[in-house]
């Protein structure tokens, strides 16, 4: 099987400092990440500055009391430090390549050539940033969060119809955290199995549980949030993994993949040499020519050199032609 792309999500855990953020690159690629993903927005351009009710959160998140300008207007990644970012991700040998909001991003990042394509799972629905990014023809991965079927077939379609069917649908739980009970990682399988794409896992669960069972469900992509250290703060510090909690999630991946292994009824040469402890048929006490095969002169026992057990119906009650002795390999020669 190919290996799983394990992403670090970088979202707003550089807590406004550019040192921050490189660092927590260069950290991504010390715990084993393949690629880091940035988000590409201002508050502007996600959403209003409006106090209005309707734009203050209050659905028992982390952030409920909030008005989304204000919440935006922290965790945004400042668009002046990207290329940076993304010539630090090349450095250090990693994928780097962003989530956008709106038309501008996109632009902008097609100026850095960025080379995957994150929609995120609010964005869904936004079928003219879709399109715009879709016609780019670079793989696109479209997380399903908040998403019933027919936004997803929505999606998917408007890719195919300009053309583009590099498509990854990501199962993900838009809760932060996200409980596991909620995680429904059986709909990684489904996702690719109805819409004929690949698909992952964007995980918002502690620890690594989920992201290790979703390579059992068939996962090309993990995305998860990466932090060099929770007690610098900010929006998503809480659900996001430290370098070592990171680390040791890509090991465990690792190992998941590789007990995985694919679908095979050869023999290795390891097996070959097992099967010299399996059944067989051996004479199990002396013989004299003449006498009798039953199940107590003739028993299948372990090693495998013998005739195989399967005959051993057919043999039961025939004579034997010759004199035999007790631990000798039976072979149907013997039968008079």
């Amino acid at each position: 099987m190919n290996k799983v792309m394990i992403v670090a999500e970088l979202s707003a855990n550089h807590n406004g400092s550019r040192k921050t953020a490189i660092d927590t690159i260069r950290a991504a690629k010390k715990a084993g990440a393949d690629a880091v993903k940035l988000q590409t927005y201002t508050a502007d351009t996600i959403t209003l500055d409006s106090h209005a009710d309707d734009f203050k959160i209050k659905q028992g998140t982390l952030w409920d009391g909030k008005y989304l300008h204000d919440l935006y207007e922290e965790a945004y990644t400042p668009w002046e430090w990207h290329e940076e970012l993304f010539h630090v991700a090349k450095e250090e040998g990693l994928i780097c390549f962003s989530s956008p909001f709106d038309k501008t991003a996109v632009n902008f990042l097609e100026s850095l050539n960025n080379p995957i394509y994150k929609i995120a799972s609010f964005e869904i629905t936004d079928i003219p940033l879709i399109e715009y990014v879709a016609k780019k023809m670079k793989p696109i991965v479209i997380s399903t969060g908040i998403a019933a079927e027919e936004d997803i077939q929505l999606a998917v379609d408007t890719c195919r119809t300009v053309g583009n069917d590099d498509i990854t649908l990501l199962k993900c739980t838009s809760s932060y955290p996200a409980p596991i009970e909620e995680a429904n990682l059986c709909m990684i399988k489904d996702l690719t199995e109805r819409y004929k794409v690949k698909s992952g896992l964007s995980d918002h669960t502690i620890g690594s549980i989920s992201a290790i069972v979703a390579i059992t469900q068939g996962a090309t992509m993990i995305e998860k949030h990466f932090i060099i250290d929770r007690s610098i703060g900010g929006p998503d510090a809480s659900f996001s993994m430290n370098e070592q909690e990171f680390a040791q999630m890509v090991k465990d991946i690792r190992m998941a993949e590789a007990a995985i292994g694919s679908v095979s009824y050869e023999l290795t040469d390891k097996m070959r040499a097992g099967r010299e402890f399996c059944r067989s048929l051996y004479i199990a006490e002396d013989m004299k020519v003449g006498e009798v095969i039953t199940e107590e002169n003739v028993r299948s026992v372990r090693p495998g050199f013998g005739l195989h057990p399967k005959y051993l119906k057919e043999i039961v009650g025939k004579k034997v032609s010759k004199d035999l002795e007790k631990g000798t390999r039976f072979a149907l020669e013997y039968v008079g």
